[in-house]
């Protein structure tokens, strides 16, 4: 079966993504400032202008199938379940990867909240301008 635009786009951002992550972590360095934050920054606009976080997008880079692709990834899925049976801890690296994904999740969900509430919030701004006297605005 051949792969669509969207799946190898999505390949790749996914990848990217990984990427990105990894080596945050490699160097101990935060996701939440620059470089990393701009660079995922501008992975969330590619995902969201191609519709991959659209609801129900094939393939899905939305918050929870990034969450389900990257953490099948990183086999974060098999540990969690291997951990509940066994009533053990998460092995440390399982663990770092998994407050990776906790941090990276909460800005990717942040922003698209806040891209899809955007056109409210300006169409509120221009309302607000137009109501403010002319004296005050100049």
């Amino acid at each position: 079966m051949q792969e669509t635009p969207s799946q190898s786009l999505a390949d790749d951002l996914l990848r990217r993504l990984d990427d990105l992550i990894s080596d945050a972590e490699r160097k101990t360095k935060p996701l939440e400032v620059d470089p990393y934050r701009s660079q995922l920054f501008e992975l969330f606009v590619i995902a969201d202008a191609s519709g991959l976080m659209a609801d129900g997008s094939t393939p899905d880079l939305s918050p929870d199938g990034v969450s389900r692709a990257l953490a099948q990834r990183w086999g974060l899925a098999a540990a969690a379940t291997s951990s509940h049976l066994t009533q053990s801890k998460l092995s440390p690296e399982h663990l770092s990867k998994m407050r990776l994904l906790w941090s990276f999740l909460r800005m990717w969900m942040e922003w698209q909240y806040a891209w899809s509430r955007w056109s409210e919030f300006r169409g509120e701004a221009a309302k607000q301008h137009q109501s403010v006297p002319s004296e005050v605005s100049q």
